[in-house]
């Protein structure tokens, strides 16, 4: 039996998340506007790991998850059209945040999870690189570390705390709603 398309995450989803944020005065500092932004991430992350937890469970093929991963990151990641610049640019930041999920997820499917270093060592490996701009190398550091988070470590994020404010960081940012993901696949309503 297969699964039928848009099971995991749709357009619309996406779209209901990116309506609802557009009506809504969106203010970081206010603890309804952040949680709006945070199930959003959270909702993304959930999908990816239902993919990862199907493949797993024998119910998706690897070729079949991996497709699954990219439809979701195409959804997730395409430009979204907002009048708001301050919307607009906290949209971005949830956007970035997901790049690492998608990347962990995929990394795990392919390689498994690494076990060369500590948790924590992959995100300072990460940030390290990121100091130097290699941002791919970066992002492969992170994606390992949530390669191992998917894998059932736990990553404290205070970890992030110790870098500088960038791409690595938002990236952490991603990786704890993806630790939230695997830990609790609990399906954020739209309404919450």
């Amino acid at each position: 039996m297969s699964t039928p398309p848009e099971a995991y995450y749709s357009e619309e989803r996406w779209q209901n998340w990116i309506d609802r944020l557009k009506d809504e005065e969106i203010d970081p500092e206010d603890e309804d506007s952040a949680r709006l932004l945070l199930n959003l991430q959270d909702d993304t992350a959930i999908a990816i790991a239902k993919i990862v937890n199907a493949a797993e469970d024998g119910h998706l093929e690897q070729e079949e998850a991996l497709k699954e991963i990219a439809d979701v990151r195409d959804i997730v990641l395409a430009d979204v059209e907002v009048e708001d610049e301050e919307t607009a640019f906290l949209i971005d930041g949830v956007q970035t945040s997901l790049v690492c999920v998608f990347a962990a997820a995929e990394e795990y499917l392919v390689r498994g999870a690494p076990d060369e270093a500590d948790l924590p060592e992959y995100v300072r490996a990460a940030a390290d690189a990121e100091a130097e701009e290699d941002f791919d190398a970066a992002l492969s550091y992170c994606a390992q570390a949530g390669a191992r988070i998917i894998d059932g470590d736990d990553l404290d994020v205070s970890v992030a705390e110790e870098i500088e404010y960038g791409l690595v960081a938002e990236w952490v940012n991603g990786l704890d709603s993806l630790q939230s993901a695997v830990r609790d696949p609990e399906v954020v309503e739209e309404d919450e």
